[in-house]
């Protein structure tokens, strides 16, 4: 499986379209309370993006995509090809090269799940005002890990409010395990997908996730695809990934709009908690297993595309 790391070396499309390479400021925060209640103590850091626009399209709508546990793959390059050939801006991110991360497999508190939701917002905040597309219509789209950043990021949003605010989120077998308490994203759309037979991140908390956020009022939506797996939309056939780092059984971990965690078998909170705290909680209860289950067949990642364009061609419009 291929990871592709950015520095300042542009990406050409397969459509002949060449990525604009820019860096971002961003953070490492330990965890989302340090993010929230002291964010004056955050480590800055910076990433890397590409921007991709589609030819004879002015002041497009962009969809920023944001890889998961694999980092930047062909896969999420190939999203970048449909969108512009739809008329639709792209800018992937790469959260890995400049942290010094090849992958978070085998270990997800190699950097915080609190970082990768201030990616998102930091990204989208910056592509805003780099004048080349419309500021109004950024949506961000997340695979796995990257599905959990864009679902957090959107609840930030009520959170920090920020100028400028995420249109749509699209997360693709987002890991859910990891929610607010209030997870408002007040209008922005959301959609889910994932497959009912992914082995990294359980379908029932995706769904959970979902109907909390239609409680709150916010236009949300999950689309279940029979027989498929974890990260079906990619273009490598099903296959163990032997060092996977799993616990898809795990009671949920709520976070308080102070950023602390509460702990599901307490129901206690506290600031100082990180989220490696929790997951060893996880992981001592038995919850914790090696090897997962990735890949495509069949028709599926057609069916993701499909599904893909037509959400963002909805909310981009």
């Amino acid at each position: 499986m291929t990871t592709v790391f950015f520095s300042g070396e542009s990406i050409t499309l397969a459509n002949g379209i060449e990525g604009q390479p820019w860096q971002v400021e961003t953070g490492n925060p330990a965890h989302f309370f340090q993010l929230i209640s002291a964010r004056e103590t955050v480590e800055a850091a910076h990433i890397y993006a590409q921007t991709f626009l589609p030819a004879g399209v002015d002041n497009p709508g962009c969809v920023i995509i944001v890889p998961g546990s694999m980092g930047v793959a062909p896969s999420h390059i190939r999203k970048a090809e449909l969108l512009t050939e739809a008329g639709i801006g792209a800018c992937i991110v790469d959260p890995f090269g400049a942290r010094g991360v090849s992958s978070t497999v085998a270990n997800q508190a190699q950097y915080s799940f609190a970082a990768s939701a201030w990616d998102v917002l930091a990204v989208l905040q910056q592509l805003a005002g780099r004048g080349e597309v419309d500021p109004e219509r950024i949506g961000a789209q997340g695979h796995s890990r990257g599905g959990s950043a864009v679902l957090s990021a959107a609840s930030l949003q009520r959170i920090f409010a920020r100028k400028g605010r995420l249109v749509g989120v699209y997360a693709a077998y987002p890991w859910c395990g990891q929610q607010f308490l209030n997870p408002d994203v007040g209008k922005t759309k959301v959609r889910a997908v994932v497959g009912d037979q992914d082995e990294w991140c359980l379908p029932q908390q995706i769904q959970g996730h979902i109907q909390a956020l239609r409680l709150c009022g916010s236009e949300a939506s999950l689309r279940i695809f029979a027989g498929a797996h974890h990260s079906f939309d990619r273009d490598t056939p099903v296959e163990m990934v032997e060092d996977a780092s799993v616990a898809p059984g795990a009671p949920t971990i709520y976070i308080n709009d102070d950023g602390s965690m509460i702990h599901p078998a307490t129901g206690a909170s506290d600031p100082a908690w990180t989220e490696r705290d929790l997951m060893l909680y996880g992981i001592k209860a038995g919850y914790g297993v090696r090897g997962a289950r990735i890949g495509t067949s069949g028709q599926f990642a057609d069916a993701f595309h499909e599904d893909m364009l037509s959400f963002w061609k909805e909310v981009l419009a």
